[in-house]
């Protein structure tokens, strides 16, 4: 007979990889996707070993039928802000199509995030949908055990998670070559937080166009947490640095409309005296008076391309991650 303690265990070949014994699990059972150079690692080790998985355990995952849309915000600005609920309609419906559940969570706090962490463990979802997270990821994606896709870049995007987003760079940059090309010369803006990358990218964009313009943007940056409140001070702020600016770039929509309630209070026309450009082309900048012009991100679509690639992940177990970016629109409407 053979001697099955000689036999090497799983955590025999974790350990010769290198990696958890959880992530060896990943990759014999394809449980969750791990990065491809990982998954080479504990393949090389198996072979190396000699181990034979022990198949008298039913491996194959249950499918619940439901999918997680987690927002990494609180309650109020998840159901206040437009670009919550036109993510969530455009994922809806595509899993919908699919006999597929959608279940909302949401997560701020340390203690959200691991009470978010051991729900998703728990295997009470097929996969998750991740959307508005800041800094770097405050959840071990590679530790929940099912497979997970982020609306917008991560922040440390290192291409080992699956992402869809919008060109922010090139918006960014398209609106502010707009106000250069009106003749508009001392250019701010009221950047998104530096903890996100919509805000980081955005912010990155606007600097590329003036420099390509050989302007300077000394004094001209501020930032806002992408809400009307902030922007409305941000622009008190830029007034006092810069009374003579002519033109303001909002990394989004409700900060636009925050910059045109704030310039009208000091007394500043719009856009006679100062442009302003939004950024989202959500429902509020045909509100706003004057009407927006704004940097149009293709929000359904990339509702409807995450939920796609997330159902991919979860039927092929083990695949590469995806990154997709989708092109931005300028529409022009009377600010500018």
């Amino acid at each position: 007979m053979t001697d099955t303690t000689l036999r090497p265990k799983l955590a025999d070949v974790a350990l010769a990889a290198g990696v958890s014994p959880a992530t060896a699990s990943r990759v014999l059972t394809g449980s969750a996707p791990v990065r491809p150079q990982t998954r080479r690692e504990v393949e090389a080790a198996i072979a190396r070993l000699g181990y034979v998985r022990n198949r008298t355990r039913r491996t194959m995952p249950r499918r619940t039928g439901s999918v997680a849309f987690v927002a990494c915000e609180d309650n109020a600005r998840v159901f206040s802000e437009p670009f919550f609920p036109s993510v969530l309609r455009s994922i809806s419906v595509v899993l919908a199509a699919r006999g597929i559940q959608l279940v909302l969570l949401m997560a701020h706090s340390p203690r959200d995030y691991q009470m978010l962490a051991r729900y998703l463990r728990s295997g009470h979802v097929d996969g998750a949908a991740l959307v508005s997270m800041h800094g770097k990821r405050p959840l071990d994606l590679e530790s929940l055990g099912t497979p997970v896709a982020m609306v917008g870049r991560p922040l440390d995007d290192d291409g080992e998670f699956s992402y869809v987003d919008a060109d922010n760079v090139g918006g960014a940059q398209e609106a502010v070559r707009h106000l250069v090309k009106q003749g508009r010369s001392m250019i701010a803006t009221i950047a998104g937080p530096p903890d996100m990358s919509p805000g980081v990218d955005r912010l990155q964009g606007y600097r590329a166009a003036i420099s390509e313009a050989g302007l300077s943007d000394r004094g001209l940056i501020v930032y806002g947490d992408f809400g009307m409140v902030s922007a409305e001070h941000a622009v008190y702020r830029l007034l006092d640095r810069r009374p003579t600016l002519d033109a303001i770039f909002a990394a989004s929509d409700l900060m636009g409309a925050g910059a045109l309630r704030a310039l009208r209070r000091a007394g500043r026309r719009v856009p006679d005296d100062v442009a302003v450009i939004g950024f989202d082309d959500s429902p509020l900048a045909l509100y706003t008076e004057p009407k927006m012009t704004t940097v149009r991100q293709p929000l359904k679509e990339m509702g409807e391309r995450v939920a796609s690639e997330l159902l991919g992940l979860i039927a092929r177990s083990g695949q590469d991650p995806f990154r997709v970016v989708l092109e931005t629109t300028l529409v022009i409407r009377q600010s500018t």
